[in-house]
């Protein structure tokens, strides 16, 4: 399952041993593609925690991380960013990018 989350909860993302961030925004066409594939991903992967965070609402956290582009993708461990995948990507290759961080 993907929790959506916002600035003041960002610091569970922090805090997760591995945690996948879908960074993304409602307008965004490959935003709306991607969505599906990282929630069926996260039915998967049960010792990752998966995250939204909606760009639009969210501008400091999309400033923070330097967000230019969306989708984005970003893997943390333990608060820090390991890998990242802007724009689309089919879900082996997020896959194979999440479990590279493990």
């Amino acid at each position: 399952m993907v929790k959506n989350v916002n600035t003041n909860e960002f610091d569970e993302v922090r805090n997760a041993d591995i945690a996948v961030v879908d960074f993304y925004a409602d307008w965004c066409g490959p935003c709306k593609m991607v969505g599906p594939v990282v929630e069926e991903i996260s039915n998967e992967v049960t010792d990752v925690n998966f995250y939204k965070v909606n760009v639009d609402n969210n501008h400091d956290l999309a400033t923070e991380f330097g967000i230019m582009s969306i989708p984005a993708i970003f893997v943390f461990k333990k608060g820090v960013k390991v890998a990242e995948q802007i724009g689309f990507a089919p879900k082996d290759a997020l896959l194979a990018m999440i479990n590279a961080a493990k």
